[in-house]
């Protein structure tokens, strides 16, 4: 039975996905790198920006300029200020679980810091997020949500991760806690591969969870 969750932040609670590989493509390609947005979310999508820039300069072939993080992040934590929405049902379904729950992304924590405030979900975790910052490796290995979950007191084998990518899932696995794999805009096929347990709208979520919903207003 499921006793806690744990939320990826990044294509599971903010829409950020689009923005930030979009961004992400423009710097690897003007860096010589010739790089698409599908690309990136085929690649990228869910891995720390360190591990991103290290699979970068293996298919460059070369070192990429230091700048590009910093520039990264101030490009997309401008438009996130601005253009950021929560990923569609999410506020719903959060309010339907009753579950100990909180964040473990790759991202960092100055840009979840951003995100969750522009989407108004900050006051929902504060106090009970954390960063692959924080530990040696970050997804695929099972580092972060290990980590996640000694901080909490969660038992790994009772707790769930709500994932969008591969990696994500995959670090879950290694965790040997519950995969839940939210493919409305990620292959699940590969979610599924990976050891997922796919579905495609938020208002599945709490059911998922064993939560029960809330009984429309008449």
């Amino acid at each position: 039975m499921t006793e806690a969750v744990i939320f990826d932040c990044d294509g599971v609670l903010v829409d950020t996905e689009l923005i930030s590989n979009t961004v992400l493509a423009g710097l690897l390609t003007s860096a010589g790198l010739p790089t698409t947005l599908e690309l990136c979310l085929r690649d990228y999508r869910g891995r720390s920006l360190t591990s991103v820039m290290e699979l970068a300069e293996q298919r460059h072939g070369a070192a990429l300029p230091a700048d590009i993080p910093q520039r990264y992040y101030a490009a997309v934590e401008a438009r996130f200020a601005v253009e950021l929405q929560p990923i569609a049902g999410v506020v719903e379904a959060l309010d339907d679980i009753d579950l100990p729950m909180c964040v473990a992304s790759s991202g960092p924590h100055h840009k979840m810091a951003v995100t969750l405030r522009a989407t108004g979900l900050w006051e929902r975790f504060e106090g009970r997020i954390f960063s692959a910052t924080e530990v040696a490796h970050g997804k695929p290995a099972p580092d972060l949500f290990l980590h996640a979950a000694r901080a909490m007191g969660f038992d790994p084998a009772a707790t769930a991760v709500v994932e969008d990518s591969v990696p994500g899932v995959q670090a879950a696995r290694a965790a040997r806690m519950r995969a839940l794999a939210f493919a409305a805009d990620t292959d699940a096929g590969a979610l599924a591969g990976a050891g997922g347990e796919v579905f495609e709208d938020m208002a599945q979520l709490p059911a998922l969870l064993g939560c029960k919903t809330q009984t429309p207003a008449a």
